[in-house]
């Protein structure tokens, strides 16, 4: 891993919303603000991305698809799940589609989150992420 962070996403071959997940997310990693990310695609039909999902822990599979934010920790250079800043508390952003321990986000199919996870979600996480990074950083 090159990068500070991955965005791990979890998906399956022939689903539409994850074919759009992985074409949102690829527009905006490009851009020079997310330079410390790189996104990592996990088919959740192969056993690797069976094993990483499991791994997840706090993933439905019911709401595919998802995606998790690790960091890579310098003092161990082991990959590890950012913590959730906001566990607990209502957002007004993500709503539902918001996981409850790590950051990331899995599809609502509900009425209200109507299966999307807009670029303004995924922004969202990304920036709460770097926020991750930083505080760390003031800590060191």
């Amino acid at each position: 891993m090159d990068k500070k962070f991955q965005v791990v996403v979890f998906g399956k071959k022939g689903c539409e919303k994850c074919a759009s997940l992985n074409k949102r997310l690829d527009t905006i990693l490009k851009k020079k603000e997310w330079q410390d990310f790189e996104k990592v695609y996990m088919d959740v039909h192969t056993e690797d991305g069976l094993i990483a999902f499991s791994k997840a822990e706090c993933l439905n599979p019911q709401r595919i698809p998802a995606f998790v934010v690790v960091w890579k920790n310098s003092q161990n250079n082991a990959l590890e799940p950012v913590p959730n800043p906001k566990m607990g508390q209502k957002d007004e952003v993500c709503g539902d589609a918001r996981l409850h321990t790590h950051l990331g986000l899995q599809t609502d199919y509900s009425g209200e989150g109507k299966g999307v996870i807009s670029p303004k979600m995924i922004k969202q996480i990304l920036q709460e992420a770097v926020a991750y990074g930083e505080s760390l950083n003031r800590a060191a």
